[in-house]
């Protein structure tokens, strides 16, 4: 899953589960959990790395390589977000030689201060290290990233190649191209976070070829692989997180699906539309609506659920989506450990309470 997708985006949020571990949930079914972080850190035999691709991202080992153009490009500007103390750098090369793999606490601390911005000068060298690809996180235990020195954990088959940045960007937006399947050029940018000038130097490199799509203004392309399958007709019914890549990027969420996401954890409770982690709801093929999640004990409790317009217009279109929200409720239930399911509120009014409990009893025996 990891090396289709290219990358899959962490984020600190954790409602039902940690974004990474939602990612391969939606593709994959109820895998378990350990072994999602298995797969992706390999007790030992790192089969990934984090890094910056279109946010800071579960990466495929094999693709270190072609970060490289990002990383020469940090090396060359001197910084990211804070100026490096004089002498850190060094003292935490020697410790992880000695000691590591160790965490920033490890090292000497994460903050100064209480302010989330006010980094210690430890965390200031460890992130720029990781920045320019002398340190690599190998696994995060409590949410704490765990650093080792990149000639350690990188393949040194992996860590001897340095391509150039054409090389590196050419493989990077075709493997855009192919998570995408069809893509425009703002698309194929957003994707590992490239800008849209570099995506017009390499895409006669990169073996999509043009595409138009009814409804869309811009150029596409596509990738010739997708093109050659033909479609197999079968469709997840799921809860999303935010950060998946099918809706990460909100323009092309919105012209693919119709459907205009905002996360609104970081917006006024009172201010709240959807709710603090609102899910997409994915079933057949199409978006749905959105669940808003949460727990207590043994059950799963959907604070909201709000359905788009059209998905509840008709009785027999709200009795389907209505069925694919049990069957989706009750999956991430199971999923997570829990035995009971309870929706709070449904958006729009109108739909028969009724209907949401019969889908919801069935869903239990079902």
């Amino acid at each position: 899953m990891l090396g289709r997708l290219g990358a899959v985006q962490l984020d600190t949020i954790s409602v039902l589960a940690r974004s990474h571990e939602l990612v391969p949930y939606a593709r994959l079914g109820a895998v378990g959990r350990g072994a999602i972080q298995r797969a992706y850190w390999g007790n030992g035999t790192y089969g990934a790395f984090e890094y910056w691709a279109h946010a800071a991202s579960v990466i495929p080992m094999a693709d270190w390589p072609l970060f490289a153009f990002r990383r020469r490009a940090y090396l060359q500007r001197g910084w990211r977000w804070h100026k490096v103390p004089e002498g850190v750098c060094d003292e935490i090369r020697a410790r992880l030689r000695a000691d590591g793999p160790l965490t920033t606490k490890e090292l000497g601390g994460a903050k100064a201060s209480a302010d989330w911005w006010d980094w210690s000068d430890h965390k200031i060298g460890i992130e720029w290290l990781l920045d320019v690809g002398e340190v690599v996180c190998v696994e995060r235990v409590g949410w704490r990233r765990v650093y080792d020195l990149a000639e350690r954990a990188v393949p040194q088959e992996l860590l001897s190649q340095e391509p150039d940045d054409d090389a590196c960007l050419t493989a990077l937006v075709a493997r855009a191209g192919q998570a995408l399947g069809v893509a425009t050029r703002a698309d194929l940018a957003d994707y590992y976070r490239v800008k849209k000038d570099q995506v017009d130097r390499v895409i006669g490199a990169t073996g999509l070829v043009p595409a138009k799509v009814a409804g869309w203004e811009q150029p596409a392309w596509a990738d010739p692989g997708a093109l050659d399958v033909p479609p197999k007709g079968r469709h997840s019914t799921t809860l999303l997180s935010p950060f998946d890549s099918l809706v990460w990027d909100r323009a092309r969420a919105s012209r693919v699906f119709g459907f205009d996401h905002r996360l609104e954890a970081y917006v006024p409770k009172a201010k709240r539309v959807h709710g603090y982690f609102a899910m997409p709801l994915l079933a057949g093929g199409r978006l749905i609506g959105r669940v808003d999640p949460a727990r207590e004990g043994r059950t799963l409790i959907a604070r909201q659920v709000t359905f788009e317009p059209w998905a509840v217009r008709t009785a027999a279109r709200a009795e389907s989506s209505v069925a694919a929200l049990s069957t989706a409720l009750w999956r991430a239930a199971g999923w997570v450990g829990c035995d009971d399911v309870r929706v709070e509120r449904v958006v729009p009014d109108g739909i028969d309470p009724a209907l949401i409990a019969a889908a919801l009893r069935d869903g239990a025996t079902g």
